[in-house]
Formats: C-alpha cells, structure tokens, sequence
C-alpha cells in the first residue's frame, strides 16, 4: 500500500467533528451514536446523537437501525476508546460505520453545540478543516 492508498483508506474509517457538523447541517444520512454509557451520555452528548454503549451493541439493540445509513461512534476522547469498540462492534454486525476523532472533547474544543445536563451552546468556531 503506498501513501495515497493508506490516506484514503484513513478517511474511509475516521471523520473530524467538522465534517461531522457539515454532514449535519446538510442532512446527511448520517446517525451519530454515542458508545458511552446512558449516565454519561444523559450528562453530556452531541445534539441528535443515539446512545448504545459499546458493551450492548448486539443484532437485538440495533435490529431497528437502517444499514443503508453512515453510522458515526464517539466517546469522551483521547484515553478512552469505547468509540473504537462501537465502531467495531457496528461494522461486525455489517454497518458502515466512522469514528470520530477526538470524541466529545474535540467535538465540543471545536465549538459546537452539546445537549444534557451539563449541555453547553457552540460558540461557532470556524477552524475550516
């Protein structure tokens, strides 16, 4: 594999929070699934996201879900990897799935928007990546 493959192929795997954003906004098929548990996730997630803790990802809590769609996993961030663990529990069970990189503590570095109790309004940075 030369550079150009293994880049390409990277892109195919993972995503930023900006590109997440965009695919938002334009209403993208795209599913944003929160790995972490139902505590964390009720704290704090991405608006829109859909909580399934990695550890419960099986054919019975994802029976509903359309595989036609993107699937997009996150966690905390950096130092934990539940996102990985969803990402490849969803791709076993023959989703298309991405990570997202830097989780919910780029997500929110990175100005945008985050919904529970401990929810914060995006201030709208435009880092352009």
């Amino acid at each position: 594999m030369d550079q150009v493959d293994f880049y390409k192929a990277k892109l195919e795997y993972e995503t930023d929070s900006w590109d997440l954003s965009e695919a938002l906004k334009k209403g993208e098929d795209v599913i944003v699934i929160d790995a972490r548990s139902p505590e964390a996730y009720s704290l704090e997630h991405i608006p829109s996201a859909i909580n399934i803790p990695h550890r419960n990802m099986c054919e019975e809590t994802t029976r509903k879900l359309d595989k036609s769609k993107l699937y997009v996993t996150y966690c905390d961030g950096i130092g934990c990897n539940a996102s990985t663990k969803g990402a490849l529990n969803m791709a076993k069970l023959g989703f298309r799935v991405k990570e997202l990189l830097g989780g919910l503590d780029w997500w929110k570095r990175d100005g945008y928007e985050t919904k529970g109790e401990h929810g914060v309004d995006g201030i709208k940075i435009n880092c352009g990546c």
